[in-house]
């Protein structure tokens, strides 16, 4: 509940501070828009279990995406015009320091507060196995958790355990319910293997008799999940195992922001664009827009564009990779590349709906036909659209993949990206592609 509390009103106490500071009083319109930030931000996120640097990046985006949006209506709405711009250049800067201030504050005194409640729930896991320690390591990590972890039941003997010295066996698994309640333990975690389904049946009846809240902790998600949850599918509970970030909500900000941003960006390179274009042209002999079919999402095959770098436009069952010193690469073209300006035309792709501005980078399909059959998971990259810039590329993966390690690296960034999307991790991409590009990168030719 302080989580939830949290940014919400630091935006509104800051606001408060700052309106008072330069108006002398807090007047009403400081007011309404007090509760229109407190209706956009509540509940705020939990981020305690976040690193710290982690969640001041995370509030910073997200107050740029928040202070975007307040301008952009209070422009369209003549409403901002009422505000001092001192007091608005001023509330941009306070705003995120008061939020970070905050979590500061709540991290100081979290431990304070758990000793101070004094409540902590005992707590075992059921099945000493891979999933089962992974919990109990986190449970134990956790600084601000209030659950007490006394143990594991497993009726395996402990030479035959992968068992941690740091969580006991408490027992076996038939002394689990007098063990519940003469210790008054609240919450089991049953972490055995969906194939016991009779043991677990057996071990939920002997639950009955105690008021224990119990969790199962299925076998699965030791696997590499993509967007696990919970879902109802016709009133019937499943769960997603391998699933595209971009459902419903997510996927309509997703598309949205991908047109008004594509759509802002050419409109700003349209001069750069025109000069390239005639660049290309004068320099060597062939078409200025290189077209290659990619995989796009979910496996279909797309056309892609892309300024013609090279003396050759290859889009067969075969294709080399640029490497360096590569002698079909144009004067021009080793610029256009080194600088990605080859790929503003992917501009387009976007407003087609065939690209993404942010996500996995397309290969060509020759290139996937081979890494699909020695990298795991190649292919499920290809649940969302291929993006002009990903987390592969901002972590070191740009240009030439001239090993199979190399691109299993920045498949596993691929994923990792369809992991933990989020429009934050999106604007933090496109920023930090920027920097990488205006510093340069020696794999980019």
């Amino acid at each position: 509940m302080a989580e939830a509390l949290l940014e919400p009103l630091a935006l509104v106490l800051s606001l408060w501070m700052v309106a008072v500071y330069f108006e002398g009083e807090l007047l009403p319109q400081y007011l309404i828009l007090s509760v229109v930030l407190f209706a956009l931000t509540f509940p705020g996120s939990a981020r305690l279990d976040q690193p710290l640097w982690r969640a001041a990046r995370n509030i910073v985006l997200g107050w740029l995406l928040l202070a975007a949006l307040l301008m952009l209506l209070g422009y369209a709405s003549r409403y901002l015009r009422i505000f001092p711009k001192n007091l608005v250049f001023a509330y941009l800067w306070v705003a995120p320091l008061a939020q970070i201030v905050a979590h500061l504050l709540i991290r100081f005194m979290a431990p304070f507060f758990s000793e101070v409640d004094g409540t902590s729930r005992p707590t075992v896991i059921v099945g000493m196995n891979d999933q089962g320690l992974a919990l109990a390591r986190r449970i134990s990590e956790s600084p601000y958790g209030s659950t007490h972890l006394l143990g594991f039941f497993d009726d395996r003997k402990m030479d035959r355990l992968n068992g941690d010295d740091m969580f006991p066996l408490l027992g076996r698994i038939a002394d689990l319910a007098p063990f519940i309640k003469s210790r008054h333990v609240q919450t089991i975690y049953i972490s055995l293997p969906m194939a016991s389904q009779p043991r677990i049946l057996d071990l939920l009846d002997d639950m009955r008799d105690t008021t224990a809240s119990i969790y199962f902790v299925p076998d699965f998600f030791v696997t590499d999940l993509i967007q696990g949850r919970i879902d109802m599918v016709c009133g019937m509970p499943v769960v997603a195992v391998c699933e595209t970030p971009f459902r419903g909500a997510d996927g309509l900000v997703k598309r949205i922001s991908d047109i008004v941003l594509a759509i802002v960006i050419l409109l700003i390179i349209s001069p750069l664009l025109v000069a390239v274009s005639i660049g290309v042209k004068l320099t060597s002999p062939g078409p200025v827009i290189f077209k290659q079919r990619r995989y796009g999402l979910d496996g279909a095959e797309i056309l892609v564009y892309k300024f013609r770098s090279m003396t050759v436009c290859e889009d067969g069952d075969s294709i080399r990779q640029a490497q360096k010193g590569d002698s079909r690469i144009t004067p021009l073209g080793a610029f256009l590349r080194r600088t990605s300006l080859d790929e503003l035309p992917q501009f387009f792709n976007v407003l087609q709906g065939r690209m993404s501005i942010v996500g996995p980078r397309p290969h060509a399909v020759a290139h996937n036909e081979l890494y699909r059959k020695i990298i795991k998971g190649y292919m499920v990259r290809h649940k969302v659209r291929p993006g002009i810039t990903g987390w592969a590329q901002v972590n070191g993966y740009r240009g030439e993949t001239e090993t199979v390690e190399k691109m299993r690296g920045r498949v596993e960034y691929d994923l990792d990206y369809l992991r933990n999307w989020s429009l934050r991790l999106d604007i933090y991409i496109i920023f930090k592609t920027i920097l990488v590009i205006a510093r340069g990168q020696s794999s980019a030719y």
